[in-house]
């Protein structure tokens, strides 16, 4: 079922908790791929209801981002939740979720200064604000992430922790096509060409467990290989970070340990890509 008003998602949430059942919420920004429907067949799996919102939220992009081009098809989105069994597909319009005269933001400070809080001002300002929000709406038991968006991962399971939200966040397997890309909507920007740069950046993520598989321990060593591999490719235009870091805080580390997360984002083209590894 498509719910477009907040008054009209609340009073369902309402009506459910009241019947004893409990919500999996997966919250997207819509033209869904295999990582959000092995999200939803977690919810399926550990819940009563699933509800999945469909959101390309304007505040988390900043100025020279691509909000205006992300890929979006709600009549394809909706057809894979209807065939994946989602009970109801939340999808509101920017005005609903910020009328005129909203001014209230959340904001978690710390983690969301390092990766790619360095490169995009705002961004996570906007992610903890739109989930906060999404999470009072749908009031879930469990939400579910991926963690090809590990930062963003950690970021909200502090916000909820800090913030005493009473929702469990689980992170889930980032799951990558059969050559290694990792899936994301934006991958459809790639040119064939440029998808062949793009594989450099899972093939330098496993050169790095295996090197720390070998015994290496050395950070600095790992991260030049990772940039070598990657800056290997014609079509890399910048390698924007290449990181070892805590699995938790995601602070740099000066010796590698079991847990920790290799993190890269890389321009290919003028496709912006994520990914990371876990030692």
């Amino acid at each position: 079922m498509l719910i477009r008003k907040i008054k009209d998602m609340k009073q369902i949430t309402k009506r459910l908790k009241k019947e004893g059942k409990t919500i999996g919420f997966v919250p997207t920004m819509g033209y869904l791929h295999e990582g959000h429907i092995s999200l939803i067949r977690y919810s399926k799996k550990d819940n009563d209801i699933t509800v999945v919102s469909i959101f390309v939220n304007p505040i988390q992009f900043g100025k020279n981002e691509d909000l205006d081009r992300y890929p979006r098809d709600l009549e394809r989105d909706v057809e894979i939740c209807g065939k994946e069994g989602v009970d109801y597909v939340f999808y509101p319009s920017a005005d609903e979720m910020y009328p005129e005269g909203f001014s209230t933001y959340v904001e978690v400070e710390g983690i969301t200064q390092r990766l790619c809080g360095t490169f995009r001002s705002g961004h996570f300002k906007g992610v903890t604000t739109v989930v906060a929000k999404l999470f009072n709406i749908v009031q879930p038991d469990k939400a579910y992430f991926g963690e090809k968006d590990y930062q963003q991962l950690k970021v909200i399971q502090k916000m909820v922790r800090d913030l005493n939200i009473d929702v469990e966040v689980i992170g889930c397997p980032l799951i990558r096509e059969k050559d290694g890309l990792a899936l994301s909507s934006r991958n459809k920007y790639l040119t064939p060409e440029e998808r062949k740069s793009a594989l450099s950046i899972s093939r330098a993520l496993f050169r790095a467990k295996q090197m720390f598989e070998s015994g290496e321990k050395d950070p600095s060593k790992v991260i030049d290989e990772v940039k070598r591999i990657i800056s290997s490719q014609p079509l890399v235009k910048e390698i924007q970070y290449v990181e070892v870091v805590d699995p938790e805080e995601l602070t740099p580390k000066k010796k590698l340990e079991k847990g920790d997360v290799v993190a890269v984002a890389v321009f290919v083209g003028n496709t912006r890509l994520i990914d990371n590894i876990k030692l």
